[in-house]
C-alpha cells in the first residue's frame, strides 16, 4: 500500500510516497503555504503523488494550519489520517501529558517500533535535537536540546565579535586547539555538539540498562547528523525518512 505522508514542521513541510520502508518522491515546501490557502507549488507537487496513493497520512506541529491542510486534502476523496497522541494505534504512550508530545516524535516512535523493535532510542537532529525512547512498555518520553543551527546563530547574536557560522562550515573540522577565532568556534560547535549528543545518549542507555531493558537500538535522523564526529555517527543507524515511514505505518494500522 502506498501512502502519501506529510510531516508539517514549523518552517518546512516534508512529504514523500511511502510503501513500507521504501520512501520515494520526497520533497519539501514552506509550511506557510497552508496558512491561508495551498500555494500553487503545493498543488503541483502533491496532486500527482495523491493520484498514486491509496491514502494520506499527516502530522503537524503547527496547529493553526491543520484546518486548511485537511480541507485541501478532502477534495481528493482519499482516506486521510491525522496522527496525534489520541490516534496512534499500536503505540502505548507511557507519558504523563501525552498532548505535549510532538506528533512527528510519535511518528518516529512508531517507525522505530515497527521496523527496528524495542527498546529503541530515536535521535532527530533538526532545529531542536530530540531524543525519543520507546521501551517494552511503550513511548516513555525523551529529551529536547538545542540544534546545531540554533547554537551557531545564538552565539553570533549574543556576542559583538563572533561571526555566524553555517552548519556546512562545521564538517570535517580538524585539530583540537583553535588557531583562529573561526577555527576555535568550529571546534567548539562541531566537537561540542557531538559531545552533547554523546553524553545524552550515554545517560539514556544507562537508565534503560538499570531497569533491566535489553540493549536499545539507536536510530538517528535529521540533517545535522553529518556534523557529528565520525566516531559518534558509528553509534547509530541513520534513517533519512523515519518520520514519513512512521506516518505510513500509522495509517495502515488505523485501517485494520
Amino acid at each position: 500500500m502506498k501512502i502519501l505522508s506529510i510531516d508539517v514542521g514549523n518552517t518546512c513541510t516534508h512529504y514523500g510516497l511511502v510503501e513500507g520502508q521504501t520512501v520515494s518522491h520526497t520533497g519539501h515546501f514552506p509550511t506557510k503555504a497552508f496558512r491561508e490557502s495551498p500555494s500553487p507549488e503545493y498543488a503541483d507537487v502533491i496532486e500527482p503523488l495523491i493520484a498514486q496513493a491509496q491514502g494520506i497520512s499527516f502530522c503537524s506541529v503547527v496547529p493553526d494550519i491543520n484546518t486548511n491542510l485537511r480541507a485541501s486534502l478532502l477534495r481528493f476523496d482519499k482516506p486521510t489520517f491525522h496522527l496525534t497522541c489520541h490516534t496512534c494505534p499500536g503505540l502505548n504512550l507511557v507519558y504523563p501529558k501525552p498532548t505535549e508530545i510532538g506528533q512527528d516524535r510519535i511518528a518516529n516512535a512508531i517507525a522505530a517500533q515497527e521496523f527496528y523493535g524495542t527498546p529503541a532510542i530515536v535521535i532527530d537532529m533538526g532545529t531542536a535535537v530530540t531524543f525519543d525512547i520507546v521501551s517494552s512498555c511503550g513511548y516513555e518520553g525523551g529529551i529536547i536540546a538545542p540544534g546545531l543551527a540554533v547554537m551557531t546563530k545564538y552565539l553570533h547574536e549574543q556576542t559583538a565579535l563572533l561571526p555566524e557560522l553555517k552548519t556546512e562550515d562545521l564538517l570535517n573540522v580538524e585539530g583540537a586547539i583553535g588557531k583562529s577565532t573561526v577555527h576555535a568556534m568550529k571546534l567548539g560547535m562541531a566537537v561540542g555538539f557531538s559531545g552533547m549528543i554523546d553524553a545524552l545518549l550515554a545517560r539514556v542507555i544507562a537508565e534503560l540498562e538499570s531497569r533491566g531493558e535489553a540493549k536499545p537500538v539507536v536510530l538517528s535522523t535529521g540533517g545535522s547528523i553529518a556534523n557529528l564526529t565520525k566516531d559518534w555517527v558509528e553509534k547509530s543507524e541513520f534513517v533519512e525518512d523515519l518520520t514519513l515511514m512512521g506516518l505510513g505505518v500509522a495509517f495502515e494500522r488505523s485501517q485494520r
